[in-house]
């Protein structure tokens, strides 16, 4: 998808990225539908993969361990055909690809990009991340910035959720209105 496209309906566009990943996928690597999370720079694949089988009574310790060694497995298993899909994804669609597997309900990511993003704050919030970074929970304002975010985006999800629902609903009527129908 190139950045002309993006403007042109995200809604379909993020329905084209995840049917071709849905299809281009090898069917043995996932027990289930993969998740693809679009944004300007990334689309994220994340498949979720049968836990390993543990004795009956395993503590919690050995199947976080069998389920850690899982997911090393797969990504050392899979590794060429990630990237090689990756590559004709990347060219298709012109955004960086990154992967993840779910296993037991944890989800683990293998590669995923951190991207710049420019804000401008007053001294309020500012003194906010010191206080982060002084408490030492942060160890420097960007990391506290990312810290706050990923700290809102965890205590409202489903807000977060309906307002992505809303915007979809957005671009699916807009692509069905003048401009969109070319």
């Amino acid at each position: 998808m190139s950045r002309s496209e993006e403007g042109a309906g995200n809604a379909r566009s993020a329905d084209s990225v995840r049917g071709w990943f849905t299809g281009r996928l090898p069917q043995d690597w996932f027990t289930g539908p993969v998740e693809v999370t679009i944004d300007r720079e990334e689309i994220t694949v994340i498949g979720p993969i049968a836990p390993p089988d543990v004795a009956d009574g395993a503590s919690d310790a050995e199947r976080s361990a069998a389920a850690d060694g899982r997911v090393k497995a797969f990504r050392e298993d899979t590794r060429e055909r990630r990237m090689a899909i990756a590559r004709e994804a990347e060219h298709r669609f012109d955004r960086k690809v990154s992967w993840g597997v779910s296993v037991g309900g944890e989800r683990s990511l293998f590669t995923h990009l951190a991207v710049p993003v420019m804000t401008r704050l007053r001294q309020p919030e500012r003194l906010v991340l010191d206080t982060l970074v002084a408490a030492g929970v942060a160890r420097s304002r960007a990391d506290a910035l990312a810290w706050s975010v990923r700290l809102v985006g965890k205590h409202a999800e489903e807000w977060l959720g309906e307002l992505r629902s809303a915007m979809e609903n957005v671009e699916r009527v807009r692509a069905q209105g003048p401009e969109g129908q070319k």
